[in-house]
């Protein structure tokens, strides 16, 4: 009988730190809400025709943006699952940008625990 494994799901990272908390907000608000803002801009400064290709290349453009930040931070075997943006920006936050403030992947917390265990 063949035996299953069930890999474990990282949890989405918690920031801790006001300013990883307002970057993983700004980051979330601007996956949201940049395209409508954009075409909107188009629309009030051009016309109607010019504020829907904006709307489709900028739709066309924040997925990409999206599609890449996810890619770049979610782990490998959790890439199948689907993410919002708050949860996208939160990973982002915490693994590229707010490095040394999350305890969880801090060296000196990794230090710390490899030494407890001896």
């Amino acid at each position: 009988m063949k035996k299953e494994t069930l890999e474990l799901i990282e949890p989405t990272p918690i920031l801790h730190s006001k300013k990883c908390k307002i970057t993983a907000f700004s980051i979330k608000t601007l996956l949201q809400f940049a395209t409508p803002i954009v075409a909107l801009i188009a629309w009030y400064l051009y016309d109607y025709f010019i504020a829907g290709a904006t709307l489709l290349i900028t739709f066309i453009v924040v997925g990409i943006i999206r599609a890449k930040i996810r890619n770049a931070v979610i782990p490998l075997h959790q890439r199948e699952y689907q993410y919002d943006d708050a949860s996208i920006a939160a990973w982002y936050t915490a693994k590229e940008l707010c490095i040394d403030t999350n305890p969880i992947t801090s060296n000196e917390s990794l230090l710390h625990n490899a030494e407890q265990k001896d």
